[in-house]
């Protein structure tokens, strides 16, 4: 499943949550002070789910590959480097 598939089924189930909790409410009735808690927390999830597919919109497509040649680089173009851990060339290392 791609990641906009998997959100859109976590919005499903906080719908279905939505209609449970209705539901509920009407044997409990609307002053039972867990279910409103229960109610709020099913708001705030469903606010970060909303926050979630606006951070990652669509599935990006990836990029093209950048083609790496066989042939070896031209050896003028580390003339002037150090090498990492041993300094310049005309020098000893430590």
């Amino acid at each position: 499943m791609s990641l906009n598939d998997e959100v859109t089924a976590v919005q499903r189930c906080l719908d279905d949550l939505g209609r449970a909790l209705a539901r509920l409410e009407k044997h409990l009735g609307s002053t039972d002070l867990e279910l409103r808690r229960v109610r709020t927390d099913a708001a705030h999830l469903r606010e970060s789910v909303t926050l979630l597919r606006e951070f990652h919109p669509r599935e990006r497509p990836r990029p093209e590959p950048v083609p790496i040649p066989e042939a070896p680089y031209d050896a003028s173009l580390w003339k002037d480097a150090e090498e990492e851990g041993l300094g310049a060339c005309d020098r000893r290392a430590p």
